[in-house]
């Protein structure tokens, strides 16, 4: 059966949001058609046309990223926002206005010093008994008409809107390449920095133990003659050192490539880095096929942080991980039910999941609103 109250609300919702948006499209057309020397000067043209595109993109549900300024198609926007939402607006306020009006009609008709008429569906009001079903009448005619035109109105002029102001391919080439030299950048400096901290951790960790091993073991071999209880103390205090240096070595190998990816592929390596995660964690994973070593690494750590972040912040009693490849591309989803509010802010470790994705032409998106859930999604190319 239909949820009746929920189609209702829905209805509501999606009229009330629409005419909303084509009275504030109104307002908009005439602040153009009243501005327009101040809003040719480049920089307020572009301004103004981002937040009706953000305006459009919200109305919508598509994300609108910032995209360069472009003088001409900016001015065009211009013009069609004053061809099209003067007509819009004003069709949507006419409706509007006759929705308030036919109540007031409908109870003060008396008021009126001669027979008053209805918007629509009309007829000379003598009386209550003309009124009242007039007036009903009006009502839920207005209310379909408003139901059908507004969202119907809103949604082609958002259409217009993104599709004008939409970056050009060549704008598109050219942020891309922005981008894809900016990631290239960031990966550099964070391999360099890797590098780094590799040869830091070998040179002051593994390095110093088997230093102080072929010492201990020198010494051992110069008393065994002499003293071979010191010198068996000594290989066995060399022994334990030896066990250390290969629990170091083994950690600074994980930081570079999981061996756990190496020996059970991303399906094992996922599944076993579950099952140690701080929260319950449910993993679904499709068939992957063969995925490159660059890949595999990013999307394990990029799992890896996330459940390590859901761990310390979210407060979540459950999480899961949804793995799924499409054609060329893999998709990682991680969903968890804590509070929300994750954000990718610069020097974070959603940030370096950002960067790690955007080095291999990926992408990262979160949604994590206040109360949850968050949703992680990481897009790969394989190809």
């Amino acid at each position: 059966m239909p949820d009746i109250p929920g189609a209702a609300r829905a209805w509501w919702l999606t009229t009330w949001c629409s005419g909303r948006y084509l009275l504030g499209t109104l307002v908009a057309a005439t602040v153009t058609l009243a501005a327009v020397p101040v809003l040719c000067v480049p920089s307020l043209a572009q301004a103004w046309t981002e937040q009706h595109r953000r305006r459009a993109g919200a109305l919508l549900g598509q994300p609108v990223e910032p995209r360069p300024r472009a003088a001409r198609r900016n001015l065009g926007w211009l013009v069609t926002q004053v061809v099209t939402g003067l007509p819009a607006g004003a069709l949507a306020l006419l409706l509007l206005g006759s929705l308030i009006l036919t109540p007031v009609i409908t109870l003060l008709w008396w008021a009126f010093p001669s027979a008053p008429w209805l918007p629509v569906v009309s007829h000379r009001i003598t009386g209550w008994g003309t009124a009242l079903p007039l007036g009903l009448v009006n009502l839920v005619v207005l209310a379909a008409l408003s139901a059908i035109a507004f969202p119907l109105l809103a949604r082609a002029h958002a259409r217009c809107c993104l599709a004008v102001l939409a970056p050009s391919p060549a704008e598109r080439l050219v942020e891309r390449v922005t981008e894809l030299t900016r990631t290239r950048t960031d990966v550099l400096q964070a391999h360099s920095a890797e590098l780094r901290r590799i040869e830091r951790d070998l040179h002051d960790g593994t390095q110093a133990r088997l230093v102080a091993i072929a010492m201990r073991l020198a010494v051992a071999g110069e008393s065994l003659s002499d003293n071979p209880d010191t010198a068996a103390v000594l290989v066995r205090q060399a022994h334990a050192e030896t066990e250390d240096a290969m629990t170091e070595l083994r950690s600074v190998i994980r930081t570079i490539y999981p061996p756990v990816l190496a020996d059970q592929g991303l399906s094992g390596a996922l599944g076993t880095l579950t099952t140690r995660a701080g929260v319950p964690t449910r993993i679904d994973i499709g068939p992957l096929g063969e995925i490159p070593a660059a890949v595999e690494a990013v999307a394990y750590f990029a799992v890896t942080e996330a459940l390590a972040n859901i761990a310390r912040h979210s407060r979540a009693t459950k999480a899961s991980v949804h793995v799924t490849r499409n054609g060329a591309l893999l998709r990682a989803q991680i969903t968890d039910n804590g509070t929300g509010g994750a954000h990718a802010t610069r020097g974070s470790g959603l940030d370096g999941m950002r960067r790690r994705a955007a080095a291999l032409d990926g992408t990262m998106e979160i949604t994590s609103p206040p109360g949850g859930p968050t949703v992680i999604t990481v897009e790969l190319p394989c190809a």
